[in-house]
């Protein structure tokens, strides 16, 4: 009867039975699959909900406990200033550092508060003048606060010499977070109030001093010299093979700018030391503003016109930078060179010391630049802007730089080779370095 039944039905009727029960089977799969999954989710919003809820009843149960403590230690406090007794101050004990600093203060000469310092006691309290309102804490019942005097001490020491937070711990008396407190706080307070005194571009009776100090080096209508340094850091967590420089030393850049009395007047730090020279200098505030003032980064009014050319107010680099109408540099290919262009060459080079004296002062002055600090790599441009800031008072002060001071090749670790950069020269910016060859 099967047979007879199915034989009597067609090919195209079977076909549509067939596809037919496949997607009743279909269908109910993925009722079966959309049911589970469904389970699923709400499986996981019960442990979700279970964990959450166990979260604040542990937050609760936490808070209520600071909540008593807090109660008990003003309740206890209540009672002890009822009955006329003062609460110890809340600190470990350290009178070892107590007596080093009061040594300090009352038996350092001059001669050693500058070896240790690296500058005069007078230097010294004039520079906590100018930050003691941001270094000052107030002291209360808990704690009493460290003095602006030996916050800047302190922080000052860390500077000048190699030793780790734990040595400048014991020697003055205060705790190892505290030291790392004090650098953060005094530094911010160096960087926030003194910057913009210190660190500027020459301008007006300034400008022209610095103008007569290069000419009287033999370099005339030069402002400064720009070059760049490395800092040496531990290696970063995040993206460490940016500041693996060439050296093979992790390394975050210093661009600075320095006039003829080995001060700075711009500087620009915190590129990783993988970046090469052109490349700090155009990601630099300085390129922008040069380049936004058409290529007058001084005014244009203490430009000098020379056989028809104008010779703006510039800076001198080395071969690592593009040649600007702000910015020049040594010719190139030496065996092609007239005597003329020779001595231009040696001229600007001469005038480039300049800059090399004021890295070695400041790395010889402010020995924290020589060693691998295990700071936060966000936190080091801070760091070296604070040195360069305390550089410049130093020099403005008259403060000696002993020979001492500098540092042996051994503690240096080797700079990177500098990068010819190879740059398309304009003519007009041509047209100033040959007029500038016939001045020099």
């Amino acid at each position: 009867m099967a047979r007879e039944l199915l034989s009597s039905v067609d090919s195209g009727t079977m076909l549509f039975l067939f596809h037919t029960f496949s997607n009743q089977l279909m269908w109910c799969n993925r009722l079966v699959s959309s049911q589970r999954r469904v389970l699923d989710i709400n499986s996981s919003l019960d442990e979700k909900l279970e964990r959450s809820r166990r979260e604040y009843e542990a937050a609760r149960r936490r808070a209520r406990r600071r909540y008593v403590r807090l109660r008990a230690l003003a309740l206890c406090a209540r009672v002890l200033h009822l009955h006329g007794l003062d609460r110890r101050v809340w600190r470990r004990e350290r009178p070892h550092g107590e007596v080093f600093w009061s040594n300090v203060l009352a038996n350092f000469d001059d001669e050693q508060w500058v070896d240790h310092f690296r500058m005069s006691r007078s230097t010294f309290e004039y520079i906590l003048g100018l930050v003691e309102a941001k270094l000052r804490r107030k002291s209360t019942r808990w704690r009493k606060a460290l003095e602006p005097r030996r916050r800047l001490a302190i922080v000052l020491w860390w500077y000048a010499t190699p030793s780790e937070y734990r040595t400048i711990s014991c020697l003055f008396g205060v705790g190892l977070s505290t030291v790392c407190t004090l650098v953060r706080q005094v530094t911010s307070a160096l960087n926030s109030s003194l910057l913009k005194q210190f660190i500027r571009l020459p301008e007006g009776e300034n400008l022209q001093n610095t103008l007569r100090g290069f000419a009287g080096h033999g370099y005339p209508m030069c402002a400064g010299a720009v070059h760049v340094t490395h800092i040496p850091i531990s290696a970063p967590r995040e993206n460490p093979s940016a500041y693996y420089n060439t050296k093979n030393w992790h390394s975050v850049i210093l661009q600075a700018v320095v006039d003829h009395s080995i001060r700075f007047t711009d500087v620009y730090v915190g590129c990783p030391g993988r970046t090469d020279d052109a490349r700090v200098l155009t990601t630099s505030p300085l390129y922008k503003m040069a380049e936004e003032q058409d290529g007058y980064l001084f005014p244009r009014e203490d430009a000098l016109t020379v056989n028809g050319v104008e010779i703006p107010v510039h800076l001198v680099g080395n071969a690592a930078y593009p040649l600007k109408k702000w910015l020049l540099k040594a010719f190139t290919d030496e065996r092609r060179l007239t005597p003329e262009q020779r001595r231009f060459n040696s001229q600007l080079r001469s005038a480039r010391t300049v800059v090399e004296n004021a890295f070695a002062r400041l790395k010889g002055r402010w020995r924290c630049l020589l060693k691998r600090n295990d700071v936060d790599v966000t936190f080091m441009p801070d760091i070296v802007t604070a040195c360069c800031i305390l550089h410049n008072v130093c020099e403005l002060n008259k403060e000696d730089f002993l020979p001492e001071w500098t540092a042996d090749s051994d503690e240096v670790l080797q700079q990177p080779d500098t990068d010819l950069h190879t740059d398309t020269v304009t003519d007009s910016t041509q047209t100033i370095r040959d007029a500038m060859v016939t001045i020099v």
